[in-house]
């Protein structure tokens, strides 16, 4: 196997869910009581959201840099970053760190790929739905990605920052989230691509007829090939 570092606390809420996906699937593949050399560097998610509200690009790219390095020194021989946002500064961060970092999306690419699906709606933090680091790869598949109206991308980035990076998940906020996604179908989408890692902790499958692409378990099972190959 190989040694995986996580970069995680963006937040902690889904930083446990990539432990357990990544774990889980080691052992179905292996069996018995197999699991994954893990090493994890865990932010004070108060530091990334700090640099997020001052849009400081530059002191997240150093935070995770520095974070790799540390995993890298201490044997990891591959980075996953355990949320979406960040995947804005993956290509840099590869490049300093050293390491191949498994990109969130391109593994999300390659699973609506498989659906045969050629429109998806794409919610996540502002960042990642208004930049291109996840839309292109999308593009680049083939698969055309759709994103809410600015009103409904403010409320989504607020609650992801403000409730759900704190554990907190309203029933309000749910139905809010089901009417967005309705509306999204209604421009086309054919399935909903939950791209921030807490959305899974408030959206189920149960909640909606659109095949819904969980970035969290499906960035998860990318990991657990790279260790495993």
């Amino acid at each position: 196997m190989k040694k995986l570092g996580l970069i995680g606390g963006t937040s902690w809420v889904s930083t446990i869910d990539y432990y357990r996906f990544i774990n889980q699937g080691i052992n179905n593949r292996l069996g018995g009581v197999q699991a994954g050399e893990l090493l994890i560097h865990s932010f004070n998610y108060a530091d990334i959201v700090k640099n997020l509200d001052a849009n400081n690009w530059d002191a997240i790219l150093k935070m995770i840099v520095d974070a790799g390095i540390n995993l890298k020194n201490s044997g990891a021989e591959g980075i996953i970053l355990c949320g979406n946002t960040t995947h804005l500064v993956a290509a840099e961060a590869q490049a300093q760190i050293g390491l191949p970092i498994i990109h969130i999306a391109e593994a999300t690419a390659f699973a609506i790929k498989k659906e045969g699906f050629k429109t998806v709606a794409l919610l996540g933090t502002r960042f990642t739905m208004e930049h291109n680091f996840f839309a292109d790869k999308l593009k680049a598949a083939g698969i055309e990605p759709l994103t809410p109206d600015k009103a409904d991308r403010d409320f989504i980035h607020e609650t992801l920052l403000r409730e759900m990076g704190k554990g907190i998940f309203k029933p309000e906020t749910k139905v809010a989230y089901l009417q967005i996604m309705e509306k999204l179908k209604q421009q086309g989408a054919e399935g909903v691509i939950l791209g921030c890692t807490e959305i899974p902790l408030l959206i189920q499958p149960a909640d909606t007829d659109l095949m819904l692409f969980d970035t969290a378990a499906i960035h998860s099972a990318a990991a657990v090939d790279f260790i495993l190959n």
